[in-house]
């Protein structure tokens, strides 16, 4: 949709746009950036009219002037993610759209421990759906907890509601919401916690099968080291 907005406003031939990262279909972005190489000078309303073609559903929040050699993909950056959820009564329907509800009881103490067990550098192929050949399934997860949800509330979320944050420099398909599965069964008292330091230990490909929905998961936010 970006793609077909510039090329309104700047003609076919006159930019190449690269995203900075791609995630799961149904997963929202609350922030993410592209970079915009242009042989068309932006005008002062670019954003203004940028704004106004794009879809509702996607706003354009600022722009930024960077160095000709910046690469968006090769540039060093980390990215955090949320994971929205609650658990017992049913919350209100149009609530599904941005949180999991898990109709038991929750053990949210064992899951916060459970989240610490994530962090650090650990072998994460276990966590991978569909391990392409040559994957680096070893991966750094510099933070990793379990918190009350005070980053997105409606009138029509639970009274209390939960999220995993979670941020390193990369992710491999499925792996947050691959994990997030593995620390609802720790809830539910499925799993312990040594079964899920053994998950880390002796990875093995596609045994995991607890995967969470992806409309509950959020790319927050993307930071780079400039």
């Amino acid at each position: 949709m970006l793609d077909k907005t510039f090329e309104f406003i700047l003609g076919a031939n006159n930019y190449k746009s690269l995203g900075s990262s791609r995630t799961d279909a149904m997963v929202s972005a609350n922030e993410s950036l592209v970079q915009l190489i242009s042989t068309k000078e932006l005008g002062q309303d670019f954003l203004e009219l940028l704004n106004r073609n794009l879809p509702s559903d996607i706003r354009a929040l600022e722009i930024r002037d960077f160095p000709e050699n910046f690469n968006i993909i090769q540039s060093p950056k980390s990215k955090e993610y949320l994971y929205l959820f609650s658990f017992g009564e049913k919350p209100h329907p149009f609530s599904s759209s941005f949180l999991l509800n898990i109709p038991d009881q929750l053990d949210i103490e064992m899951m916060k421990k459970g989240a610490k067990i994530f962090e650090g550098e650990h072998n994460f192929l276990s966590y991978c759906a569909k391990p392409s050949k040559g994957i680096q399934p070893i991966r750094r997860i510099d933070h990793c907890e379990i918190i009350p949800n005070t980053f997105f509330q409606g009138s029509f979320f639970p009274e209390e509601s939960y999220a995993l944050k979670i941020v390193s420099k990369g992710f491999m398909r499925n792996q947050v919401r691959l994990m997030m599965g593995q620390l609802f069964k720790l809830g539910l008292a499925e799993i312990s916690l040594s079964d899920l330091e053994e998950s880390l230990n002796n990875p093995k490909a596609g045994s995991l099968k607890s995967i969470a929905p992806p409309s509950a998961l959020i790319l927050n936010k993307i930071n780079f080291d400039f």
